[in-house]
């Protein structure tokens, strides 16, 4: 008993007076919390973008515009930042073009609830992107008066000005999807979900 109390306590003290092993116990114990802080952290979790692509929005805008082409990047930041970040970058649509981007309760007509969360405009080769801060994962409508909540789980974009998709759908009535209150028909969206949806 008396010599393994000795070791013990003679083990103890070199540790204490060695940097270089204490060192070498500290290093495998902080990579195991590092390791279970990943595992058990939901925010970290959670953290990893995720995308989608978008479909012509009708019959008229796929054979008007048979090579368009919509990506949706989500990066789930609101635990972190306070905001989430979408990025959509799109292609074979008109050149030189504006568009206007909603979360839309539907990807369909009427299309229901929606958010306007901002625009782009194409090059002359067709190409366009934007990315927005805004509330993507968790984005809501909420009817104060009826106290009705309705979840955006879809994104839709629209021609901007409704002289712009007169190539496409010829005498379409103006639709009221830009901030001036006309655009044009639905360009594209998250209708390939249906009856599910891309967004949590």
């Amino acid at each position: 008993m008396k010599t393994k109390t000795l070791t013990t306590l003679h083990l103890r003290k070199s540790i204490g007076r060695s940097p270089c092993r204490g060192t070498f116990l500290l290093i495998p114990l902080a990579i195991a919390t590092f390791g279970l802080t990943l595992i058990f952290n939901p925010v970290a979790a959670h953290a990893e973008p995720f995308g989608f692509n978008l479909v012509p929005a009708s019959d008229p805008i796929a054979a008007c515009l048979p090579d368009a082409v919509a990506r949706v990047t989500v990066f789930p930041r609101e635990e972190i930042r306070g905001v989430d970040t979408v990025e959509l970058r799109a292609h074979g649509l008109r050149p030189n073009t504006t568009f206007a981007v909603f979360l839309t309760e539907m990807p369909v007509p009427p299309f229901g609830a929606v958010q306007y969360i901002g625009d782009f405009t194409t090059n002359a080769h067709g190409t366009g992107s934007v990315r927005v801060d805004a509330i993507i994962d968790e984005a809501f409508a909420f009817n104060n008066i009826t106290g009705v909540r309705t979840d955006l789980n879809h994104v839709v974009f629209w021609f901007a000005d409704p002289a712009d998709d007169e190539d496409c759908v010829p005498g379409s009535p103006p639709t009221p999807f830009d901030g001036d209150g006309e655009a044009g028909v639905a360009a594209m969206s998250s209708k390939n979900f249906l009856p599910g949806a891309p967004l949590p």
